[in-house]
């Protein structure tokens, strides 16, 4: 790598089987909440959905203030 050029520390990202695990819904309570635009935000990494940890609390607490 040229100068300038930074590899980036490793970021732990949550499957969908990982999230669904953390708030005890199905997998496809998931996949359900992100076709209608609801529940923790998600990325698409490819073929595959992935959960910052961060977001998913932070989500789950809006949900549990609410």
């Amino acid at each position: 790598m040229g100068e300038g050029h930074r590899v980036a520390k490793h970021v732990e990202l949550w499957s969908v089987e990982d999230v669904s695990e953390f708030l005890r819904v199905p997998v496809e309570t998931l996949y359900r909440w992100r076709k209608h635009k609801c529940g923790p935000p998600a990325a698409r990494i490819g073929r595959h959905l992935r959960y910052d940890p961060a977001d998913v609390r932070e989500w789950f607490r809006s949900q549990a203030a609410a």
